[in-house]
């Protein structure tokens, strides 16, 4: 079945600028337009609707429409409620108001269609997915001819608007995304990821940074920190009010963290595998050696998480146990929920990543990017369409926003392998599934304390299926595991320092089998889970003493200053 890239509909939109004659077909022929492309698409698949059903729906969606349309003849203005739309310029014209409101009884009656669709949950999750990319294109507020705000900024700037807008269109047209930010106002390494340290370890995979302490004495176990290889690692260092890597040392730890290289084609052949024993288990060999310690804190953000944990379980089938204490942030080792982002897999659509980049190859950031617009179209998309090309809006800086089109390239056997064993088959979380790096993988090996961590507003990982790594970790003692659920989304719930005062999270010592009934019976509290995180990483820091002088040792000096060289390269 055929996907939907909002990137894609960006593209045809921009040429169908100033020709807005489907746009118009559209509205003038609602219930046949809004109709024929899911049956079409219900026919490629061999699905379909009740008939009685459907006649329910079209006898529902006659009467709405027909309501609208006495109150259009009657120069009444309907009323709607959408934050798209919130402008008084959409609500005072009855012509606007009678477009948004034909708009969204339409986008209605597709999803209706959609809900009503026979076929299996994940065939329907995937219409319903499709269906909402269509519709949040076919926005009014996506178009000059059909939004009245860009129509008044026109007049108001004697076309200069327009002119500014199809200025910035080509500009991002040449740069294949549409700017979310002002990308000249940073700089990485001069005001986003400006924490100091230095630069001890590299291979081709990742460099080490370990970073200059903040206070006289820090606990004698140092924190790695594993960030995910999808994205760069300064969202965990964007200012230093923010940052979670500065409240760490702040906190009195030794911090190291992993920096990935962002791949060429270069590094067109390199494996998951390669990912566990050269980056993963490699950094946690190069802390305990400059540390002199055998134990170690380890952290995992996101896929970083799924990383250092494949790394321990690795590890622990050789016998080896090097960590004091885990620390997983919106980690998936159980993707048996991986909510939006499962219409994107399934066996057609890994075959065909297989086949074109699985001996070799790379994996676009861009693509990965635009995949990751897709689940939040309207806010990442459409949002600056209208902003930045029909109002001639220029973005304004905003670090979180410019770090997010920063993007990462994947090498194709590494995310083959990945999307494979874990979204696609599930095998991670099975005992003894999998052989990596020469071991068979067992999670319920890894013996130690952890840390888990969800948020509740998260798309990208349900906190439910964080919530299921408490099952799989320490299956025989789960007191050793903690849970903690944040308010917000998979970053905003992450970056979240106590001095803003910010959101709430939840805490409740039992862990059971059932995120719903632990949600049930936990606690809110006001404010940053982060006060919580300090808590559990100093009862496994090991005793305090005196910081180190200088980064590294004889066998891993200085090579550069941090952030160092890699998180600097781009994709192209």
């Amino acid at each position: 079945m055929k996907t939907y890239d909002p990137q894609a509909m960006y593209s045809d939109w921009m040429s169908q600028l100033l020709n807005q004659d489907k746009w118009q077909e559209w509205i003038k022929s609602a219930t046949t337009v809004a109709e024929a492309p899911m049956l079409n698409v219900l026919k490629e698949i061999g699905a379909e609707i009740d008939p009685a059903t459907m006649k329910q729906l079209q006898s529902e969606y006659f009467l709405e429409y027909g309501k609208l349309w006495q109150d259009f003849l009657t120069s009444k203005a309907p009323k709607f409620h959408d934050k798209r739309f919130a402008s008084s310029d959409w609500h005072d014209q009855v012509t606007h108001s009678y477009n948004v409101s034909s708009y969204l009884l339409n986008g209605r009656f597709l999803m209706s269609m959609a809900e009503a669709v026979q076929a299996p949950e994940k065939i329907r999750q995937k219409i319903r997915f499709a269906v909402q990319q269509i519709i949040d294109a076919m926005s009014p507020a996506n178009f000059l001819v059909s939004n009245p705000e860009a129509q008044a900024k026109l007049i108001e700037s004697k076309g200069e608007s327009l002119v500014k807008g199809i200025s910035q269109m080509l500009a991002d047209m040449q740069k294949g995304r549409i700017s979310q930010t002002d990308e000249s106002a940073f700089k990485v390494g001069k005001n986003v990821a400006t924490t100091e340290g230095a630069v001890v370890f590299e291979n081709r995979l990742f460099q080490l940074i370990q970073y200059t302490p903040l206070t006289k004495t820090v606990h004698q176990r140092p924190l790695l920190m594993v960030p995910p290889c999808i994205n760069k690692f300064y969202i965990l260092d964007l200012q230093p009010e923010n940052s979670v890597v500065r409240y760490a040392i702040e906190q009195g730890h030794t911090v190291f963290l992993v920096s990935w290289a962002n791949p060429d084609e270069t590094m067109s052949d390199v494996t998951w595998d390669n990912y566990i024993e050269d980056g993963a288990i490699k950094a946690i060999q190069v802390v305990r050696e400059i540390s002199k310690q055998d134990q170690i804190n380890a952290f995992g953000f996101c896929v970083g998480g799924t990383i250092i944990s494949t790394a321990l379980a690795a590890l622990a089938d050789r016998g080896e146990h090097p960590v004091s204490s885990l620390t997983l942030l919106t980690t998936l080792l159980d993707f048996s929920d991986t909510g939006i982002l499962d219409v994107f897999v399934d066996e057609e659509q890994v075959s065909m990543r297989e086949k074109a980049i699985g001996q070799g190859g790379l994996m676009p950031g861009r693509d990965l990017a635009s995949t990751f617009s897709s689940l939040r179209a309207n806010d990442l998309v459409w949002s600056y369409v209208q902003k930045n090309y029909l109002k001639g809006e220029a973005p304004p800086p905003f670090d979180l926003l410019y770090w997010n089109a920063d993007s990462t390239n994947l090498p194709g056997p590494m995310f083959c392998w990945y999307l494979r064993n874990t979204y696609l088959e599930n095998s991670l979380k099975k005992p003894n599934s999998l052989t990596v790096a020469g071991n068979r993988i067992d999670l319920g090996k890894i013996d130690t304390p952890v840390f888990i961590y969800g948020s509740r507003e998260d798309h990208i990982v349900p906190w439910q299926a964080a919530f299921a790594s408490c099952a799989l970790l320490n299956p025989k003692n789960k007191k050793r595991n903690r849970f903690i659920l944040g308010a917000s989304g998979h970053i905003a719930g992450v970056v979240n320092p106590p001095a803003n005062k910010k959101r709430s999270y939840w805490t409740n010592s039992q862990i059971g089998i059932d995120p719903q009934k632990w949600f049930e019976n936990a606690t809110e509290h006001s404010g940053s889970w982060w006060p919580e995180w300090a808590v559990f990483l100093a009862d496994h820091g090991g005793k305090m003493i005196k910081a180190p002088a200088q980064p590294g040792n004889v066998n891993y000096k200085v090579l550069e200053p941090a952030p160092g060289r890699y998180v600097a390269i781009r994709a192209e």
